[in-house]
């Protein structure tokens, strides 16, 4: 009996993407090293390209010079006229799209691998923005295995309204590595190693993948986002309360009802509502601090993907 398959096309064209946030060093460090001396990402017949993605911001340590660009990768954005005036990361992602896109054109990327740091405690985390796509969840579950014991956690950002347009989504196949905790600005040897680890082993899947190896059905436990969720704010939209020191550094675990999220400065206690237990992330991120941001409530689900192989074998 013939197993049932998916046949994918081989993957072909694989960019590493350091420096979309400038002070989130990890991928900067990497993909640097990676440019001067790029034998540990090469796969035999891949092409394998590491590439800073905003330069300017790196060159400061500083998240972004105008804007952020992890999130103009919309049309909007890369249809505007070419020109001094625009931002200068609406020029750089007009660029990187020119580059590496359009999804699915002759000589685009089939995967971008986008490396990024976060001050909050999630250890290692790949991030995913669709739910059907059998190749990434059969991507993630091997890297999830090869890296156990050590977690690493799925966060899916596919949302009617909370999806964001990143410089990672113009492929084929977008992936988002995060790692931290690790403030910004700072390079920590621990975390180096993890997402170091984390680019081995998806490398490791292509190859396999393109060598002909069949990969069994598999299933993989995700955090969906459901919603963000701000500070506590007075009437003049300043911050009035703290994340509480029960929530700090707990990222992926359970929260309930009636459990603090936050504390005022005169020792007011302010409780998760609702009935449901949840799973943030992103709690108390430094860069979301502009973006009313205190952390982001998940649930936590199953995800399938159905037996894949490369269709040229």
């Amino acid at each position: 009996m013939t197993s049932c398959h998916i046949a994918e096309e081989p993957i072909k064209k694989v960019a590493i993407f350091g420096g979309t946030h400038g002070n989130e060093l990890t991928g900067v460090f990497l993909v640097k090293h990676w440019l001067e001396n790029g034998a540990e990402i090469q796969r035999t017949g891949l092409e394998v390209k590491p590439f800073i993605t905003n330069p300017r911001a790196v060159k400061k340590c500083t998240r972004y010079i105008d804007c952020d660009l992890n999130r103009i990768f919309d049309l909007e954005n890369l249809g505007k006229k070419m020109s001094e005036d625009l931002p200068y990361e609406v020029r750089r992602a007009q660029e990187i799209y020119h580059l590496f896109g359009p999804k699915d054109g002759e000589d685009s990327y089939d995967i971008i691998f986008d490396l990024h740091n976060t001050t909050s405690n999630m250890g290692c985390t790949l991030i995913l923005e669709d739910s059907r796509n059998n190749f990434l969840i059969q991507m993630f579950h091997y890297i999830k295995t090869s890296l156990a014991p050590l977690p690493c956690y799925v966060y899916l950002i596919e949302h009617p309204s909370l999806k964001y347009a990143t410089t990672r989504s113009i492929a084929k196949y977008p992936v988002g590595i995060e790692v931290g905790p690790q403030p910004q600005g700072v390079l920590r040897a621990d975390i180096l190693d993890q997402m170091r680890k984390m680019i081995k082993h998806a490398l490791d899947f292509i190859h396999h993948f393109n060598e002909g190896k069949e990969f069994p059905p598999c299933a993989i436990e995700v955090y969906k986002i459901i919603e963000k969720v701000d500070y506590p704010r007075d009437e003049n939209g300043e911050i009035a309360a703290v994340i509480h020191p029960n929530l700090q550094d707990q990222d992926w675990k359970p929260l309930h009802p009636g459990d603090p999220m936050f504390l005022t400065l005169d020792g007011k206690t302010m409780p998760l509502g609702g009935d449901c237990i949840v799973y943030p992330v992103f709690v108390n991120e430094a860069a979301y601090y502009e973006k009313k941001e205190a952390f982001a409530k998940t649930t936590k689900l199953m995800l399938n993907a159905k037996s894949i192989r490369c269709s040229v074998h």
